[in-house]
């Protein structure tokens, strides 16, 4: 359309009796006009010379007007357009009619009558001329592109949000042409590789030359595989750029096809270094003790499985080391001397070993060593070798008399059939031996004082729980907690315990087989064994908030766990169990075990409704500040402090800072190993509100206090 036209009568009227070839034209005529109507096109048709234009059905229909609604008007769709459109639209249909373009074509937005915009293609041009070649008529339609300029704008956005996610993740793209052998990076990408961006195509052979030398050869491989696959494909490989620097490189690739064997590989690149780098973190952290930077226990384990394999052809010796004297440093310098001195035996033992030997903390001053024999030297040289160190070493503070040495055991393993821990028992047992004759030596498996073979013992006190939970002889216990004064019926709580029933008959202790299973390795699967066992049987019983409520004591070794709290949930949800009523008890030392992991299981737990109680509470130095770190529910006093409360000001005054902190953090407060009436009753008047030992209930078999238990909900 142009604009400055003036209103006159339609263009091409005639009153002029039509011929034959006039009704043909149209005829003609209309069927265009029918078929853009179809095609939901609007046409306009202007007649410059007398200002007037011509409007279809189709145009007004497209803006929400009746055809009678439109003037003949040729500045009339002006009033219409959008006021940001106006000078390109004008200026389109200008240079036209100054014969500077073929064509008007021009995108603009026009109101419809409802008030909304629409867009509209506008595309015409002259169809008639007088004598001197001046325009007379223009002719053209209009084509609703609202849709298609939505989509565009969202396509707009929707790059945008792309490129704004592709810079914040660092990301770079490329592709590579198969036919010409060219490539194409854009700026992140050479930023990745440490190249300035070089417009146009990288040069052939750049990438290779970048690659780390042992990646080389399967990057070039793996990048041409989705070629074959059709798939897209993630790998990894390691580049260098100036200066040496290594960097670890992550990509996505996938091949586009075109014709033929003809495509393209395209794809995006990004800098995975620190990721990696976080992911080796974790693994190391996975596998080694964080103090000593030694192996930690699960390591040790499989290392030793995969000595034992191959003992026949490759026979080792296994070293079992206890430090002598350690409690006295930390009771007398403190934990952070203790982890000082521990941290430097790591040292020792990593510089004294040869490169196929592995060292592992087990736990707490406990070190074990796996080497391999070496022609001309018996294996109590690296013992003595270490004995020799860490004399030389000044652990910085004084353990009264006694200077911080080691005992050491040490023992041959030729045999491929021998049990992993019966070959560490061994190494145990000789530990034990040497730390019985004397301490701070040597000792190989079967020497030393006779009869002492505690280590043996403890594996065999393993070895006969494991069996006994197969063959139900290990028997679950349980203790009640009461609230003072008040019936056990008022709180329905008590502490599982267990005991095990020798293949005599006797009933074993918990203290002789629990820190035997510690030792080896087995109190997580002790534990499991435990809640296992009480929630499948007990489980129905804990249903609802009059329901019973068991404690569970979990270890360190069961605290590191990383699939417990996943487990402990499934087996209670199994066994209809109120979360409410499961309370765990974390000791002190088994948190600062792995604290980390202490603490996820406690927010775990917490989350679900399970209660947390720290048992043994006032035992170390950082007690207190446990409080601050773990979103517990009651603590429980250490028995210490309770056996002679009575006769003792200073555990009077220690219950009292307990009881006064737990009662400001919102906590219940547990006093353990009440042994009389007198106890009791102090407790009650410092403000205790929980109580557990001999004097309230004596250990009994669960099965037993459930039995009572339904009897009490049965009377209501």
């Amino acid at each position: 359309m142009s604009a400055g036209s003036r209103e006159a009568g339609l263009p091409g009227r005639s009153t002029v009796m039509m011929t034959e070839k006039d009704e043909d034209d149209l005829a003609r005529k209309d069927v265009w006009l029918r078929a853009l109507e179809r095609a939901g096109l609007g046409v306009w048709d202007l007649n410059v010379e007398a200002g007037t234009c011509y409007y279809s059905p189709g145009w007004a229909r497209m803006l929400g007007f009746e055809l009678n609604e439109l003037p003949a008007d040729a500045d009339f769709w002006l009033t219409l357009l959008h006021p940001d459109d106006r000078e390109a639209a004008i200026a389109s249909g200008e240079r036209h009619m100054a014969g500077q373009s073929e064509r008007i074509e021009t995108e603009m937005r026009l109101r419809h009558k409802d008030g909304r915009w629409i867009w509209v293609l506008d595309r015409g041009g002259i169809v008639e001329r007088n004598a001197a070649g001046e325009p007379l008529r223009l002719l053209g339609v209009q084509t609703d592109i609202t849709r298609r300029k939505g989509a565009e704008d969202r396509l707009i956005q929707l790059n945008a949000r792309f490129r704004l996610a592709l810079e914040a993740s660092g990301t770079g793209m490329w592709h590579h042409d198969v036919i010409t052998q060219t490539s194409f990076w854009d700026g992140r990408t050479h930023e990745i590789f440490g190249l300035p961006a070089i417009p146009g195509d990288v040069p052939t052979g750049l990438w290779t030359s970048l690659l780390h030398p042992e990646d080389r050869e399967n990057a070039v491989r793996e990048h041409l595989m989705p070629q074959e696959t059709g798939r897209t494909l993630r790998l990894r490989y390691r580049i260098v750029r100036n200066g040496g620097l290594v960097r670890h490189i992550e990509t996505l690739t996938r091949f586009v096809p075109e014709f033929g064997e003809a495509g393209q590989f395209v794809g995006t690149v990004r800098d995975v270094t620190e990721a990696w780098l976080h992911e080796e973190s974790l693994a190391y952290a996975a596998r080694h003790d964080t103090l000593t930077g030694l192996l930690n226990r699960a390591a040790f384990d499989e290392e030793l499985n995969a000595a034992i394999e191959t003992a026949q052809e490759r026979p080792f010796a296994v070293y079992y080391l206890d430090l002598d004297y350690f409690k006295a440093l930390n009771d007398v310098a403190g934990h952070a001397a203790g982890d000082r001195a521990l941290s430097a035996i790591g040292t020792i033992i990593t510089d004294v070993l040869a490169p196929a030997s592995v060292a592992a903390r087990l736990g707490g001053d406990e070190f074990a060593i796996i080497a391999p024999l070496v022609a001309g030297g018996g294996p109590e040289a690296l013992g003595e070798r270490i004995l020799a160190r860490i004399a030389e070493e000044d652990f910085g503070e004084p353990t009264g008399a006694a200077k911080l040495g080691a005992s050491i055991g040490h023992a041959v393993i030729m045999d491929s059939t021998i049990k992993p821990a019966d070959a560490l028992a061994r190494a145990d047992d000789a530990c034990y031996a040497a730390k019985a004759s004397g301490r701070n030596r040597c000792v190989a498996f079967g020497e030393g004082a006779s009869g002492l073979t505690s280590g043996l013992t403890a594996a065999r006190m393993v070895s006969e729980a494991v069996d006994a939970m197969e063959d139900q002889r290990l028997k679950l216990y349980a203790q009640q907690i009461h609230i003072l004064g008040e019936p056990w019926s008022r709180s329905r709580r008590c502490e599982v315990l267990t005991r095990l029933e020798g293949r005599d008959g006797r009933l074993i202790p918990p203290g002789a087989f629990i820190p035997a299973a510690e030792r080896f390795g087995m109190a997580a699967r002790l534990d499991r064994w435990i809640i296992r066992s009480a929630l499948n049987r007990f489980g129905h019983v804990m249903n609802g908030p009059a329901g019973l409520v068991l404690g569970f004591n979990l270890s360190a070794q069961t605290l590191s766990d990383p699939g417990l709290w996943d487990f402990i949930d499934h087996e209670a949800t199994a066994a209809k169990a109120e979360h409410t009523n499961i309370v765990f008890e974390i000791t002190e030392t088994a948190a600062v075990t792995n604290f980390a992991a202490a603490e996820r299981f406690v927010h775990a737990a917490r989350e679900r409704g399970c209660r947390v109680s720290l048992d043994d509470f006032g035992s170390g130095l950082s007690s207190f500040d446990y409080l601050r770190r773990f979103p517990v529910d009651s603590i429980k006093i250490n028995g210490d402090f309770i056996e002679d409360l009575a006769g003792s000001a200073f555990d009077q005054a220690i219950v009292r800072s307990i009881r006064d902190v737990a009662h400001a953090a919102g906590l219940n407060v547990v006093a353990e190993k009440i042994e009389n009436e007198k106890t009791l009753t102090l407790l009650a008047d410092l403000g205790i509100a929980f109580g557990q030992g001999f004097f309230l209930h004596r250990p009994e078999p669960l099965e037993e206090i459930v039995s009572r238990f339904h009897g009490i909900a049965a009377k209501g």
